[in-house]
């Protein structure tokens, strides 16, 4: 199963969506901003992709401003709290396997977790 963190209304994230499904993967849906992960669970896909949590982050967002994330002393944990807390701020959509997670840019990226 691939669960997959989408925004409806973004359409790199449809178009992931679609990709999966025409692809006949069993995806659970996950409308991250209604439904946002977990500080453990964020940590847990920053780990499977290898990235810092930075590197998720939506810098064109108002929140990014107002909340200083772009301040270079903040670390993960701080990071990671603020997308929780404000979910738009993650980068979309993301793709994860039981041992892998691909943020979906360009979309056809989210097939990789197929071929596993």
């Amino acid at each position: 199963m691939i669960r997959l963190y989408h925004n409806p209304r973004c359409s790199k994230s449809r178009e992931a969506l679609a990709l999966l499904q025409d692809a006949g993967a069993d995806v659970e849906v996950i409308e991250y901003l209604k439904h946002p992960p977990s500080a453990a669970e964020l940590d847990h896909i920053l780990t499977l992709m290898q990235l810092d949590p930075r590197d998720l982050l939506r810098t064109k967002e108002e929140e990014y401003e107002t909340l200083c994330l772009d301040d270079i002393t903040l670390e993960r944990d701080k990071l990671i709290e603020a997308m929780v807390d404000n979910p738009n701020l993650i980068e979309r959509p993301i793709a994860v396997s039981t041992d892998m997670a691909v943020l979906g840019r360009p979309p056809e990226k989210v097939l990789s977790l197929l071929d596993r």
